[in-house]
């Protein structure tokens, strides 16, 4: 799919650090963006959408539609008659499509993880504000200890050592979701590992889908959802009602065995509203945020 470019022109405007109403935005392109929370919406009357983070918009444009740069890839499409090198310039491939940039998924922990590639001793353990990316995937190897965490948003992403009090009972690797077009490699090595894996992800029916629907169908036992020992505290707290009232389920509950899943979707039930996995950053005692 190609992005229309009064749609592309929206994002330029927000990735220049202004707001705009969702009205005059509204297309699949930008519903994509919401859900992967690069586009952000703001106001209960009416609704704005601003992007915080330039970049995540950026990476996402380039992995995804192979826009490698927004001002000239719109200068490019109004033109009348367009010579096909300088799609080729905007563009990662000559169709102007979608392509995969290269295989592989980004890594991140708190504490050194061991494991191997290729046969070979390897420790992984980037600095602040770094990420590691494991490109040959099919040779690498963890530790039997480490748990595989796949974390499902962006900022709980950068910010895993602020999380460290959720997960002081494993050896934690974080594996991030994002870019989407990993999301095969990522499970691909997942189904080849022993190591379990545990799904730390939005607390709410998109969350939760996202869990079943592209992990647990896949990893079956070895696959588990997490769910902070107060959560009913937190939802009642600090629940979203917008989360609740405008998310679709994607799932079945018969078909779920596991019992804190279960209970937590009663709790969004009961309370009617959802909990977004950011407010755990940096608060041990979950209702604190820096």
């Amino acid at each position: 799919m190609k992005i229309p470019v009064h749609i592309a022109e929206k994002l330029l405007l927000l990735s220049q650090g202004e707001t705009i109403s969702s009205s005059k935005a509204k297309h699949t392109v930008v519903d994509e963006l919401t859900e992967e929370r690069i586009v952000v919406s703001t106001g209960r009357i009416q609704k704005k959408l601003l992007i915080p983070n330039k970049q995540a918009l950026d990476l996402y444009l380039q992995n995804k539609y192979g826009i490698n740069d927004l001002k000239k890839y719109i200068d490019v499409n109004k033109k009348n008659h367009v010579r096909r090198e300088e799609h080729i310039s905007v563009s990662s491939d000559s169709k102007n499509s979608h392509v995969r940039t290269f295989k592989g998924f980004l890594v991140n922990c708190f504490n050194p993880i061991q494991g191997t590639l290729r046969g070979e001793p390897v420790t992984l353990n980037p600095a602040d504000g770094m990420f590691q990316f494991v490109y040959d995937f099919e040779d690498f190897a963890p530790d039997q200890s480490v748990t595989i965490v796949g974390v499902e948003n962006a900022e709980n992403f950068r910010y895993v050592e602020k999380q460290n009090y959720l997960f002081q009972h494993i050896q934690p690797l974080f594996v991030s979701r994002y870019p989407q077009t990993q999301i095969k490699d990522l499970l691909s090595w997942l189904r080849s590992i022993s190591n379990n894996y545990l799904h730390f992800g939005d607390f709410d029916f998109a969350g939760i889908g996202i869990y079943l629907n592209e992990f647990k169908k896949h990893l079956d036992q070895k696959a588990t959802f997490y769910v902070p020992e107060n959560i009913e505290e937190l939802i009642k707290t600090y629940g979203n009602k917008t989360l609740y009232d405008r998310q679709k389920i994607t799932f079945s509950e018969s078909d779920i065995q596991e019992e804190r899943l279960l209970n937590l979707i009663e709790l969004i039930h009961t309370y009617k509203k959802g909990l977004e996995q950011e407010i755990l950053i940096g608060s041990e005692n979950g209702i604190l945020r820096e």
